[in-house]
């Protein structure tokens, strides 16, 4: 059967669905293929936090510009998609906070310094749930669920092979996250999917509304969630099983439990993990793939998937239209491996 889109998302976690939706307000016609189980991208915090991500990787001004700017896009992007944006301080205790706040500030975030606490206003939180749902929501039938099974180069397009029909259209937008390349795809993608790096996260929900924003420290995060919050994470590289685990669970709970400088007390908690997709420089590959016209990433973004969604969905819709470049696209680029 032959699709009535031009344009085919492999994936359906946050950059699959921010790519979708922002060529989906662009007028154009796509659908996605969602395998309809849980990703990694759920299985997080949601935070959109540019101060604290560079400076607790003490990262480039190059980086903390590229951040700083796909924050910047969250605000009418979560507008147009429903997506609900929470805009409140998100604090660091404990470790070095003299040098978590001076990195903020030579970066150009604001920062303030109270003892071992630093505050900055500068970082915001959707929650995954609502976000994937609501964008889900504003694409309608232009979801559709089922598994796609190979991807092959036609002589006027591709072939996308899913468990349910035949798709033949003109783009395809890999946003498959830490799986395994799709039969099919050129060699030279096959490898570059090869070498993305699993590294497998866990967090803990709870009903317990433990904070009322953002509180990270040396081994945990504390962030409102619902009506109660999330704790988290763990980044444990080369490991792809989502069973979740009981040790790792309460080394978490106890840095949790000192970060927010409290005794602990019973919680009723659900652990889950999920994986997601590093690459060597830590930033997702975004724009034109190799193996012919038509071929575009969106994936592998490490911890920073929900930060930089619309910033990888305005690259890659940039190049399916053949627009100019962003100046933060060649950062992205999957041809700089």
């Amino acid at each position: 059967m032959t699709s009535s889109s031009s344009i085919v998302i492999v994936g359906a976690g946050v950059l699959g669905l921010c790519t979708a939706f922002e060529l989906h307000r662009r007028g154009r016609s796509v659908l996605v293929v969602d395998p309809g189980e849980a990703n990694a991208s759920a299985v997080a915090a949601g935070m959109i936090a540019p101060a604290m991500e560079a400076a607790i990787d003490d990262a480039s001004p190059e980086r903390a510009a590229l951040f700083r700017a796909s924050r910047d896009l969250w605000p009418d992007f979560a507008q147009a998609a429903g997506i609900a944006l929470a805009r409140r301080p998100a604090e660091w205790r404990g470790g070095d906070a003299a040098g978590i706040a001076a990195r903020m500030r030579a970066l150009g975030f604001e920062a303030s310094l109270n003892g071992d606490r630093v505050v900055t206003d500068e970082d915001y939180q959707v929650d995954p749930g609502q976000a994937l749902a609501a964008m889900k929501a504003a694409l309608g039938d232009a979801v559709l669920i089922g598994r796609v099974e190979a991807v092959r180069r036609t002589a006027d397009g591709w072939r996308v092979e899913t468990d349910r029909r035949e798709l033949l259209i003109d783009n395809v937008v890999l946003a498959t996250g830490a799986e395994s390349a799709v039969l099919g795809l050129p060699q030279a993608v096959r490898d570059q999917v090869a070498a993305i790096q699993p590294i497998r996260g866990q967090i803990g929900t709870t009903k317990q509304a433990l904070t009322a924003h953002v509180v990270r420290g040396p081994g945990a995060y504390v962030a409102p969630m619902g009506t109660g919050v999330v704790v988290g994470a763990t980044m444990e590289p080369g490991r792809r099983d989502t069973a979740p685990d009981a040790a790792a669970g309460d080394r978490l709970l106890q840095a949790a439990w000192r970060v927010l400088g409290r005794t602990p007390e019973p919680l009723e908690i659900e652990w889950r993990a999920g994986v997601r997709g590093a690459t060597a420089d830590s930033l997702p590959l975004a724009g034109a793939a190799a193996g012919g016209p038509g071929l575009f990433m969106a994936l592998a973004p490490r911890r920073n998937g929900w930060l930089l969604g619309p910033l990888v969905g305005e690259v890659v819709a940039d190049a399916i239209e053949g627009r100019a470049a962003s100046p933060h696209a060649r950062a992205l680029d999957p041809g700089r491996f």
